[in-house]
């Protein structure tokens, strides 16, 4: 089995990336979704956020509001990775990374010659990328990040690129990033053209799965 790290900037595109590689028959976990499920009522990650940032960050129903602990863990710091982001990545990042180990090792042991692909946002900078045999970056225009975050959340460009800025001065800027990949699709042209590189990267992956 080979592991597969896909990995990127805010609004990179990876997710879209990433379902083209499942429409080849790559098996695909997103970290992202990983956290919210170990952050529900009840569980250890839970608990433990929630001592460190305060019921604050709750909604209602007792459920972990993602927006209200962003901006408790991001602030208004511009000048890299604040503590509190610090704070919380230290919380998350280790039960994370435990799931995704034992998520690759089910693939490994049920189909040893599969593909187990990891999407998340922060792989080099927890230092995670020795799990991975192969790691992939998704990189696009800076414009189009910005265009991309404002219609994914519904929101002006003015406030998009600053909020793009803060969570990337949390994030290993692109450059940083290619110097580690094993291989780079630049997402920012056409959707044909995307997944082109996919197409050329699968077939290199198939050779060493």
């Amino acid at each position: 089995m080979l592991r597969v790290g896909l990995t990127g900037g805010i609004a990179s595109g990876k997710s879209s990336v990433g379902k083209m590689f499942v429409k080849l028959g790559v098996h695909l976990v997103q970290s992202d979704a990983i956290a919210h499920a170990l952050m529900q009522p009840g569980l250890p990650v839970y608990e433990e956020v929630v001592r460190c940032f305060g019921r604050e960050i709750l909604d209602a129903d007792g459920s972990i509001n993602r927006s209200r602990l962003a901006e408790a863990a991001f602030g208004t710091s511009s000048g890299g990775a604040s503590p509190r982001v610090k704070e919380v990545n230290g919380i998350v990042h280790p039960a994370v990374i435990e799931h995704e180990n034992q998520w690759m090792d089910g693939i490994g042991r049920s189909s040893p010659r599969a593909i187990a692909m990891v999407e998340a946002a922060l792989i080099l900078e927890a230092g995670a990328a020795g799990r991975f045999e192969r790691l992939i970056v998704v990189t696009c225009d800076p414009e189009q990040r910005v265009a991309r975050f404002a219609r994914r959340v519904g929101i002006s460009e003015e406030a998009a690129r600053a909020e793009v800025e803060r969570r990337m001065a949390a994030q290993l800027p692109d450059e940083e990033k290619i110097k580690a990949a094993n291989f780079v699709i630049d997402n920012s042209g056409t959707l044909e053209e995307t997944r082109l590189q996919v197409d050329r990267v699968f077939g290199e992956l198939r050779l060493c799965a």
